[in-house]
């Protein structure tokens, strides 16, 4: 069979090994993929592999061969899963592999809203405390997280991770999720959660009943001295009305490791704007986090070619 990765740099910009594929057929990686040249480079294939490449319908029926595509990813949008369905191609995504990643960068945001760890060290590194009248000093006020609420809007593996460690952390924990479940000990409106929790993190799909559920008037519901946090999906929220809130002081801060329209525009809101921390996508981008992704990657398509294919979407 022949396999081509169309954007393989995103999964594997070298450092792990495109090598156990090997076993299914010949492997042709391409590090990046224009739209122009998709039809090009995959049009014998059996079987593709991707990151963020469109896969449309028109693209499908130039490529009569094609009976697999492996997402390397958990979301799946870029595919239509209709069409693919008609000519009888499988999909498949990778569930659940990067909940740790994720759930560790919502602390790193919160840890540095709570510390501001670089503000200190960049100003210990430029000479302050040899110049120091007093043993410490802190640039900016500090907060502790033991006994701060968080609210967790979205409650699947990431979400429940979230808990389970900021619970560790002594805070208190309230959940708004649309599936309810026994485990969850403080389940909350979303009204409620904008409005009583310190720190508000993102763990919900992009669903037209989520987006831009952060919006103008949702953002008015928070605590003056609230964080926000998003680590799910950039249109979850409304990033003009972010911006205008941090520029006005009405929350204390913003952080996220996605936008709207990624790589990040020129144009966008967020750019340069005050108390808000933006990291480009990289809560998977750990070597672990990715050759997990990898090897779920390989029995994804182990699984297909011998006739029983797991993690299916269409």
């Amino acid at each position: 069979m022949k396999i081509v990765i169309l954007d393989g740099n995103a999964l594997n910009p070298g450092d792990l090994s495109w090598k156990p594929l090997e076993q299914f057929g010949t492997v042709t990686v391409y590090p990046r993929t224009n739209d122009e040249d998709v039809v090009k480079r995959i049009g014998d294939s059996d079987i593709i592999l991707l990151n963020k490449i469109n896969i449309t319908e028109d693209i499908i029926s130039h490529c009569p061969n094609l009976k697999y595509i492996g997402v390397q990813a958990t979301g799946y949008n870029v595919v239509d899963l209709e069409a693919c369905r008609r000519h009888n191609i499988t999909v498949t995504n990778v569930p659940s592999y990067s909940t740790a990643g994720v759930a560790q960068l919502v602390f790193a945001f919160i840890s540095e809203f709570a510390c501001h760890v670089q503000l200190h060290s960049n100003s210990v590194m430029a000479g302050d405390w040899t110049r120091a009248k007093d043993f410490c000093y802190w640039k900016t006020p500090l907060m502790e997280t033991y006994g701060k609420t968080i609210g967790i809007f979205g409650y699947g593996n990431i979400g429940s991770r979230v808990a389970r460690i900021a619970e560790a952390y002594g805070m208190h924990v309230q959940v708004c999720t649309r599936t309810p479940k026994p485990d969850i000990k403080n389940a909350v409106t979303f009204e409620t959660l904008l409005k009583t929790s310190d720190i508000i993190t993102l763990h919900a799909p992009l669903t037209p009943q989520t987006k831009e559920i952060i919006n103008e008037k949702t953002l008015s519901l928070m605590k003056k001295n609230a964080i926000l946090i998003n680590t799910a999906r950039g249109t979850l929220v409304d990033e003009r009305s972010v911006r205008k809130a941090l520029d006005a002081g009405t929350i204390a801060g913003y952080a996220a490791d996605v936008v709207a329209s990624e790589p990040m525009a020129m144009d966008s809101p967020l750019i340069n704007a005050p108390n808000c921390l933006i990291t480009p996508h990289i809560a998977w981008a750990a070597v672990e986090t990715r050759q997990r992704l990898l090897s779920i990657v390989v029995n994804n398509v182990k699984a297909f070619t011998e006739g029983h294919p797991q993690n299916v979407v269409s």
